[in-house]
């Protein structure tokens, strides 16, 4: 019997395989929280991704990660970081690195060929990183515009250049590419004419992928890669002390900064059932287990007023790694996307064995990341409403940083008037408890009033009856309080028309 069918009829692999360089890497015996970057530098001795942070915010960890897009013909590309990447994530994916795209003969990819051109690195620590979020935008936007380079590049740092030069390189590495006779990059190493490669690459991870669960067992770890999510609920129910792994953007930090160790852990990021989204006459329904970068184009559609949210949501790394679902789950009390969810009154679908129910998004947190999923419970789909007419939504954003940057306070408004009165309004804050929570007192303090500069400013002093946020390294308490106020009160002026400058100075002083 060939490899391949004995391969299929095992109901459990017990390999990690993926592309390197055209050549399928399987690896077997290795511990699931050795993260990628790990595996580059110490085992591959491939150092020219680097390691800065450990957390995934400072970029010089970038690689990508390709795999097949729904046509089945071409590669999707995603920038991730490293650092903070499990190695068994990368089964059925292509990884590519720095030293990926140089050609068989020395040539230079375009991206790398114009950053040397361009004289964009200096001490050159972060240069990698910042080749591969460069090499990621090449491939998926060929007429990338200055907008368009700004955010590929909101997860690197660099404090040599300034980065002019980057971003000259950026514009720079098209041209270099139209005056190229080839890509010159990495498919080079996949064989075939220039135009076929990419689907050489295609068909290699098709062969990759399996309809079999992957199981790793090292010492005393396991981990469990489920392809369904029948056999997800069944791992789940039978070890409900696993850890749930989605994109691994905050399990990650358990282990490279807390040293945590993590017995069990049952990944989600294959599970096929996860990764849908469709809409019907009354909801936008999003799978957990879709990414941040693959959820927010379907909310925008819908909400266009959240584009600056989640534009400054974390940086394109880990919003390309970071679910959705998990973001929730997590249940952390500055978790940028729950306050405007929240306010739109979203439901989640959980599900322990061949058991689902669904809850209200405000009842799913009940204290400092302790939520109201049961032993062998996991969150299946978000539900959200779709607009109605006459509703404002809003949400905002306030960190020291615009880019790649915890939120100190985020506030998120819905308000539906009827002629001037609050026929409805939803309020919820998050940086000011220990939870992702709603502003109560506040909205009854609006509900069936007028919406006016009086009624608003009585709403803003409940907001202390609300919340006691607390100070940290981010923000005192007094500035919580006042900026969630503050918040409130941009909110109304926003959605009244209110025009009067004279009432806002003199409020501010």
């Amino acid at each position: 019997m060939p490899v391949t069918d004995k391969r299929r009829a095992d109901p459990q692999l017990q390999a990690v395989r993926f592309l390197l360089d055209g050549e399928i890497v399987s690896l077997t015996d290795i511990d699931p929280t050795r993260t990628v970057l790990q595996y580059l530098r110490e085992d591959l001795r491939r150092t020219g991704t680097k390691e800065g942070c450990a957390e995934g915010d400072c970029g010089a960890c970038t690689v990508v990660l390709a795999e097949p897009d729904q046509s089945g013909q071409g590669l999707r590309l995603r920038a991730i970081n490293s650092c903070i990447q499990f190695l068994p994530t990368l089964h059925g994916k292509q990884l590519l690195t720095v030293e990926s795209l140089v050609a068989a003969d020395g040539t230079l990819h375009p991206v790398q060929r114009a950053l040397l051109d361009c004289h964009a690195s200096q001490c050159g620590f972060c240069t990698p990183g910042f080749v591969m979020s460069l090499f990621a935008l090449y491939k998926s936007q060929p007429d990338a515009t200055r907008r368009d380079i700004d955010v590929a590049l909101a997860g690197n740092l660099c404090r040599c250049t300034g980065y002019r030069p980057i971003v000259d390189a950026a514009n720079t590495m098209y041209s270099y590419a139209a005056a190229s006779e080839t890509d010159g990059d990495w498919t080079h190493r996949a064989g075939g004419s220039a135009g076929d490669q990419e689907r050489v690459i295609c068909r290699k991870l098709v062969e990759l992928a399996d309809d079999s669960t992957l199981s790793l067992t090292s010492g005393d770890k396991r981990y469990f890669a489920p392809r369904d999510i029948n056999t997800l609920a069944e791992l789940v129910e039978n070890h409900p002390d696993a850890c749930i792994l989605a994109g691994g953007t905050d399990v990650g930090l358990w282990v490279s900064k807390q040293l945590r160790e993590l017995p069990t852990l049952i990944y989600t990021g294959d599970v096929a059932d996860l990764q849908t989204v469709t809409t019907d006459d009354a909801c936008l329904d999003i799978g957990a287990g879709v990414t941040i970068n693959d959820a927010v184009p379907h909310l925008l559609e819908h909400y266009p007023e959240y584009e600056e949210l989640f534009l400054r949501f974390a940086s394109p790394p880990i919003r390309n790694a970071g679910t959705l679902g998990g973001n929730i789950a997590n249940g952390s009390p500055i978790g940028d996307s729950m306050p405007a969810l929240i306010t739109l009154g979203t439901r989640l679908e959980l599900r322990k064995g061949k058991t689902t129910r669904e809850l209200p998004l405000d009842e799913f947190y009940l204290a400092y990341q302790e939520t109201a999923l049961q032993p062998g419970e996991f969150v299946t789909r978000i539900k959200i409403p779709l607009p109605e007419s006459g509703r404002e939504v809003r949400s905002y954003k306030i960190s020291k940083r615009f880019d790649q940057d915890i939120s100190a306070v985020c506030g998120a408004f819905s308000v539906e008037l009827d002629g001037s009165r609050v026929r409805d309004i939803r309020i919820a804050y998050g940086g000011l408890a220990a939870t992702p929570k709603r502003a109560l007192e506040c909205e009854q303090a609006l509900l069936a009033h007028d919406w006016n500069e009086a009624s608003v400013q009585a709403a803003m002093a409940m907001l202390d009856r609300d919340y006691a946020p607390i100070g940290d390294m981010r923000a005192s308490d007094e500035y919580r309080r006042k900026v969630g106020k503050n918040l409130l009160y941009k909110f109304y002026l926003e959605t009244s028309g209110t025009s009067d400058v004279a009432s806002v100075y003199e409020y501010a002083r």
